[in-house]
């Protein structure tokens, strides 16, 4: 795996190695290796690709959603956004150190590529997309494309086909999807062949955390697979049954898997 940025001319990166969990590909890849293949994206576009940041809860969300499963399966990149996605990768043999955090891959690739690229945020709460814009813009020399804050409904249709315009006419190079899971996920599988832009990624709520209005769990909580304790702590009604329910039926199917005794296609 390529762990270095590619500089225009630079030559193709190779295709990332992957694992399966649960019967959903995962690319065993670390944050450089995302910058890189999506730096070689935009150099060298072809269509509209996705990039899918999952972790546990979007994974066990497959098994009982055959469509979001598709999804996922259709995705161009998917990266391991979880400690138990690591710690499965590394049981499969590869060298994993660290999980790709959405908001953490969402900031590097800003900060290593600077004005290089023109950007478009997508998502969030009235208010959200611009001012992480601007905050991006001011810290590291960002070229902003143009921002979206959607609804809190599903948007019409001649509401969809303004949005592709909008994106479409705005030159982007990145489209920043802050959306949720797994409804960021099946927006950019619906839209992949609307849109015009290189790269779309779906980062959840990497857009409040950059910003600050969401607390992210400590650094040490992150890194040792227990920022799921913290946010459900935070926000107990909205994420218990991902945490509480989800967590457990993702580690029971993992043994299954693992042991032999039910294989997941």
């Amino acid at each position: 795996m390529s762990t270095q940025t590619i500089q225009p001319g630079a030559s193709p990166v190779a295709d990332p190695q992957s694992f399966h969990a649960l019967g959903v590909r995962v690319d065993a890849v670390q944050i450089p290796d995302a910058i890189a293949r999506l730096e070689a994206w935009i150099r060298e576009p072809i269509g509209t690709r996705y990039v899918a940041v999952t972790g546990m809860h979007g994974v066990t969300e497959s098994l009982s959603d055959s469509h979001f499963r598709d999804v996922l399966l259709a995705a161009d990149l998917v990266v391991p956004d979880g400690m138990p996605l690591v710690w499965l990768g590394r049981w499969h043999g590869f060298p994993l150190q660290r999980r790709v955090y959405g908001p953490e891959l969402m900031d590097t690739f800003c900060q290593q590529t600077g004005s290089r690229y023109r950007h478009f945020f997508y998502g969030g709460a009235e208010g959200v997309p611009e001012n992480l814009a601007d905050l991006f813009h001011r810290k590291y020399g960002l070229q902003i494309a143009g921002t979206y804050s959607p609804p809190f409904r599903p948007l019409t249709a001649g509401e969809e086909k303004d949005v592709a315009a909008m994106v479409n006419n705005s030159g982007a190079d990145v489209l920043w999807v802050g959306l949720s899971t797994p409804k960021q996920e099946r927006w950019m599988y619906a839209h992949r062949s609307s849109f015009r832009v290189p790269v779309m990624l779906g980062v959840g709520a990497a857009f409040d955390l950059n910003l600050g209005k969401l607390k992210q769990a400590p650094r040490w909580m992150r890194e040792n697979g227990l920022e799921w304790l913290f946010r459900l702590l935070m926000e107990p009604r909205r994420l218990w049954k991902r945490y509480l329910v989800f967590g457990p039926k993702f580690v029971w199917n993992v043994g299954l898997e693992l042991t032999g005794i039910k294989r997941f296609s």
